[in-house]
């Protein structure tokens, strides 16, 4: 009879950042083993705290499943010897297969022969194998950071404490660092007690009794729910960062929502400056008002009950009005700081040790927005606000604010910039250029802080690929990826006439005066297949096929916007409701294409035309070929891809009457240059070839 089983990993408080990873890879792990132990359940449930990694096999099977199996081994030749004897290869696939030599046997695969044994064994029963298997799962986890404690070699998260096993009413007995396992669980550290728990099922329960609500989700609710009850009551909206929600959940057993306040005077101080304090410090949900002005208010959460709230509020608050006079303290520092002093502050800030300091940077950084700014065409008062917003872009990095926080960085510089007295345009462009700041984050609103964004995070990527920092697998210490993808949405948000390949080359040329450890032709094509993903993550995400997406890419991907609109286009047409509609004038421009490569010239001499139908083909392209350009021109990609699909019918009767291949030379070439010039066409736009189907 199926019964249930409960491990639970009883530890000092753990980093709450670990906990989720940690619990989602103990179920993992139990997951697996269970199916390669060949052992049926209904469910697998995983709960955790700060305290505690648990793990709920619901109607674990008594015994594993029979096996019975074929196994294949060497090919008869590897098998046998020359005298027709076993060979050591087959020797050695019996005994690792459990079965004798005569009872294997030979059977074909593919026209060659392969000797097989049936490989059978009986379910033992799962209660024999659980004290070998949960311990083995236990030190099998793994963290981001390890330590050691006692004499004991195991290296873990934290101390292991305390163990709880038990399958059905059963402990399943085991020892890990001198703790053995029971069915003893602990509650909140000062509200619960010890609990013994008599069967699986009622582990949430009974720790539930004990003031710890095991269950991740039930505790987030809690927390959520005591958050829009007070919002409810107060009038208020309280901020609920999720990275934070995650923190305080993994933080805490038994969750009390509760209030405090501070001194309105602190208000002065920009409120990214207050949020980020309670947040960062304190752990706090900032609250706001209905227009999101800061309000000067805060909730926390804490780990027990309701039990002199009054109390725990008013430490709150004391503890915080020491982190905001800090803060208040680094700013009115900072307003003293002259933009000319902190300029000159960052040439003794080295960058990197090959890239030189962020003195170097910023002069790059203004040099290749300079030249984005020309190539746009930007007006003049756009040009000098660029020039501006590049040279001090990075000033507010020696202020004491963004030492203390390094996430308020271009947030303290704008604030700073036009207290200063600089222009609007300015101060925003010092915050926004450095947005996206991550993945759910904008574009820069404006074209200042959008023509800067996409200089200092071009000069960062050329010059990280130029001294062979190229992100490899997982690896991209410098956030090269997200930066790149900031550009290219960057480009799209903006819809600005700038490619790829233009930008590539202001800021090789820029890196290129400090000197380049690497041919710039090997850096441009590293970067041309690095931006190439960046674009083909934007078009999945915009819901297109994958082989719509691999077909508009070999076509280039250096203009963005284009490249998304071309892609969109082709998503229409040859999308699933009208593939087949679409299918003669994919054949077409395969067939095209495919001749046109054996043409060496575009030259086309209408004299040479033997059959009308050659005419009327060039004649089509030529029409064609107008409205194609001025379309692609205009980013009417739609527009483009219909003159180019009406050649379909034209290029289907000149199959039908002209051999391409003629056997008179000039007559052939001709043709082929036809054929060239409609394939330059179909190329520009996609390869067709990879459509699918």
């Amino acid at each position: 009879m199926p019964k249930d089983l409960l491990l639970e990993i009883g530890l000092e408080e753990v980093p709450a950042r670990f906990v989720r990873a940690a619990m989602e890879q103990l179920k993992d792990k139990t997951e697996k083993w269970l199916q390669d132990s060949r052992l049926a359940y209904d469910e697998v449930r995983a709960y955790a705290t700060p305290r505690r990694l648990a793990v709920l096999v619901a109607g674990l099977a008594d015994r594993q499943e029979d096996l019975n199996e074929e196994v294949k081994g060497p090919a008869r030749k590897i098998a046998l010897d020359e005298t027709g004897a076993w060979s050591k290869a087959a020797l050695g696939f019996s005994r690792s297969n459990g079965v004798e030599p005569n009872q294997l046997f030979f059977k074909e695969l593919g026209g060659v022969e392969y000797a097989y044994a049936n490989k059978s064994s009986k379910g033992v029963d799962a209660a024999s194998l659980l004290p070998e298997a949960l311990p083995a799962l236990v030190t099998s986890l793994t963290f981001p950071k390890n330590m050691r404690w006692g004499d004991y070699e195991l290296r873990y998260v934290r101390p292991i404490r305390w163990l709880a096993a038990l399958h059905g009413t059963e402990v399943v007995p085991f020892e890990i660092t001198g703790v053995a396992s029971g069915r003893t669980t602990r509650g909140h550290r000062f509200l619960g007690a010890d609990a013994d728990i008599r069967e699986p099922k009622e582990y949430a329960d009974r720790l539930r009794e004990q003031h710890v609500l095991v269950d991740v989700e039930e505790r987030q609710a809690a927390i959520l729910a005591g958050i829009r009850e007070l919002s409810e009551r107060q009038g208020w909206h309280i901020a609920v960062k999720d990275d934070l929600l995650e923190e305080v959940l993994f933080l805490v057993e038994t969750p009390t929502v509760l209030t405090g306040s501070f001194d309105p005077a602190f208000l002065d101080i920009p409120q990214e400056v207050l949020i980020t304090s309670m947040r960062e410090h304190q752990r706090y949900f900032p609250v706001l008002d209905r227009d999101g002005k800061l309000q000067p208010h805060f909730v926390t959460v804490r780990n027990g009950d309701s039990l002199s709230l009054d109390v725990v509020s008013k430490g709150n608050e004391k503890v915080l009005r020491a982190r905001l006079s800090d803060a208040k303290f680094f700013y009115e520092e900072d307003k003293k700081l002259k933009i000319p002093d902190a300029l000159a502050k960052l040439e003794n800030i080295v960058y990197h040790e090959e890239l030189g300091t962020v003195a170097d940077k910023v002069r790059r950084v203004r040099q290749v927005a300079d030249r984005v700014a020309e190539r746009l065409r930007a007006d003049e008062s756009v040009k000098a606000d660029v020039s501006r917003a590049a040279d001090i872009c990075k000033f507010d990095l020696v202020s004491q604010m963004v030492y203390e926080f390094p996430e308020l960085q271009g947030i303290m510089g704008e604030d700073y910039a036009r207290k200063a007295g600089e222009r609007e345009a300015v101060a925003r462009a010092i915050n926004e250029h450095y947005s996206p700041r991550n993945a759910g984050d904008t574009p820069p609103p404006s074209t200042v802080g959008a023509i800067v964004g996409i200089a200092e995070k071009i000069d960062t990527i050329v010059g990280c690929f130029s001294i062979g920092i190229v992100p490899t697998g997982s690896q991209d210490p410098y956030a090269l990826r997200r930066q790149a993808a900031g550009i290219v949405s960057t480009l799209l948000e903006h819809k600005m006439e700038l490619t790829l390949t233009e930008l590539f080359d202001i800021a090789l040329e820029v890196q290129a005066a400090r000197g380049l450890k690497r041919e710039a032709f090997d850096i441009r094509k590293d970067l041309q297949e690095f931006f190439a993903l960046r674009v083909k993550n934007v078009l999945t995400e915009q819901g297109i096929r994958y082989d719509v997406i691999d077909a508009v890419l070999g076509a280039g991907s250096g203009d963005v916007r284009r490249t998304l609109l071309r892609g969109q286009a082709l998503q229409k047409q040859a999308g699933d409701e009208g593939k087949e509609a679409f299918r003669p004038v994919v054949e077409a421009f395969n067939r095209v294409c495919n001749l046109a490569a054996k043409s060496e010239s575009r030259r086309v001499d209408p004299l040479l035309f033997a059959d009308p139908t050659e005419g009327a083909l060039y004649e089509a392209w030529q029409e064609a070929h107008g409205k194609f350009e001025k379309a692609a021109a205009e980013a009417r990609l739609d527009d483009a891809l219909s003159a180019l699909s009406a050649l379909s019918e034209p290029i289907a009767r000149y199959f039908e009457a002209v051999m391409v291949m003629a056997e008179d030379a000039a007559i052939r070439a001709n043709r082929l240059a036809v054929l060239g010039r409609i394939a330059d066409d179909v190329k520009s736009f996609a390869d067709f070839s990879k459509l699918a189907g």
